[in-house]
């Protein structure tokens, strides 16, 4: 193994790993069953907490 193998086998896969990886984080945030938990985290910052 060479470095121009090494690294045409990183760049090939890295962008399959990076697109799928973005896929799974997209599918996470828009699932419907996680709405309730970030309109909860987006509403953290305007709630006054007297601690």
């Amino acid at each position: 193994m060479n470095y121009e193998t090494i690294s045409t086998f990183a760049t090939s896969w890295g962008l399959v790993y990076l697109m799928v990886l973005f896929v799974g984080v997209a599918v996470y945030a828009f699932w419907p069953r996680n709405k309730d938990k970030f309109d909860k985290a987006a509403r953290m910052p305007l709630e006054e907490d007297d601690r």
